[in-house]
C-alpha cells in the first residue's frame, strides 16, 4: 500500500523529518511518502490564517497522489491543527487522518489522561477545540505551550528539547497526565527520548496517524460514497481559483 504524508507547510526538513517518522513505523511492505505543496505556502503553520492558506496546497497535493499510478490508498495531514481534514476527506477515496485527532485517540489507550505539549500559546486553543471535536475533553487533562516557534524545532543548537521535556514534567505532576501528545509534526523525533526523558507514554502523531491509515487500508475500509464526505459536487471556480474546479463526471 502507499501512503501520502503530506505536510501542509513547505519547510523541506519538516518534511524529511516527518517521512522519516513515518516510515520508522511502517510494515515493510508500506510505501512512505512524504510531500509538502508545490504551488506554495505558509513556511510553518502558527495562526489561523496560516492553516487556512495552507489548505490549497494540501489539497492539491492529495489531488495528484489520487491521480498518480499507483494512486496512493491512505493520507496523512502532519500538522497538528489538522487543517483541511473534512475537505481532503471529501476530496480522497481512501482515508484521510490528521496527527491531532490520532495522537489524541492513541492517548487515550494509555491512561485515564493526557495532555498536550505545543510550541505557541497562541494554538492552545486550536488543541482544545479539536479535543472537544474529537470527543476527547474527557481525557484531555491540559494544554501546554513551551513557546518555541515551529521552525525552531529544526534548530539543532536550540533548547527546545529541554523545554519541551520541562513541560511535559510540569503536565504529569500537575495536570496528572499519564500521557503526553506531541502538539506539533515538527517534535516527531522527539516521542522516543521523551518517554524516557519523562516517564510516561510520549505520542507522536505522525507515527499515529500513519499507523492509523495503516491498518484502515488493511481492514479494506475507506469512506462511504454517500453522505457529507461523498466527493465535493462539479462547479465552476473562477480566478485564482479555477484550478480547483470540480469537473463532471464522464458519462458514457
Amino acid at each position: 500500500m502507499i501512503v501520502k504524508v503530506v505536510n501542509p507547510n513547505t519547510s523541506g526538513e519538516m518534511t524529511a523529518l516527518v517521512e522519516r517518522s513515518a516510515r520508522a513505523v511502517a510494515l515493510p511492505g508500506t510505501r512512505v511518502e512524504a510531500v509538502s505543496p508545490v504551488m506554495g505556502g505558509p513556511a510553518s503553520i502558527e495562526s489561523h490564517y496560516d492553516e487556512a492558506l495552507s489548505v490549497p496546497g494540501l489539497l492539491t497535493e492529495i489531488a495528484r497522489a489520487q491521480a498518480g499510478d499507483p494512486p496512493s490508498d491512505g493520507f496523512v495531514i502532519a500538522c497538528f491543527g489538522d487543517p483541511g481534514l473534512d475537505a481532503a476527506r471529501e476530496l480522497a477515496d481512501g482515508p484521510v487522518v490528521g496527527i491531532a485527532e490520532a495522537a489524541m485517540h492513541a492517548a487515550s489507550f494509555l491512561g485515564r489522561g493526557f495532555s498536550v505539549v505545543t510550541t505557541l500559546a497562541r494554538t492552545e486553543g486550536r488543541a482544545w477545540d479539536l479535543a472537544e471535536r474529537y470527543g476527547m475533553t474527557r481525557f484531555c487533562r491540559g494544554v501546554r505551550s513551551c513557546e518555541i516557534p515551529v521552525l525552531a524545532l529544526e534548530d539543532p543548537a536550540s533548547d527546545a528539547f529541554a523545554a519541551i521535556v520541562a513541560e511535559a514534567r510540569r503536565a504529569v505532576a500537575d495536570d496528572g497526565a499519564e500521557a503526553i501528545v506531541l502538539g506539533c509534526a515538527g517534535m516527531a523525533d522527539l516521542a522516543p527520548r521523551m518517554t524516557a526523558a519523562v516517564g510516561v507514554p510520549v505520542v507522536d502523531g505522525v507515527a499515529a496517524a500513519t499507523k492509523t491509515v495503516e491498518g484502515l487500508v488493511a481492514m479494506g475500509l475507506r469512506k462511504g460514497g454517500h453522505g457529507e464526505f461523498a466527493a465535493p459536487p462539479p462547479k465552476a471556480y473562477t480566478g485564482l481559483m479555477s484550478d480547483f474546479e470540480i469537473p463532471k463526471p464522464d458519462i458514457c
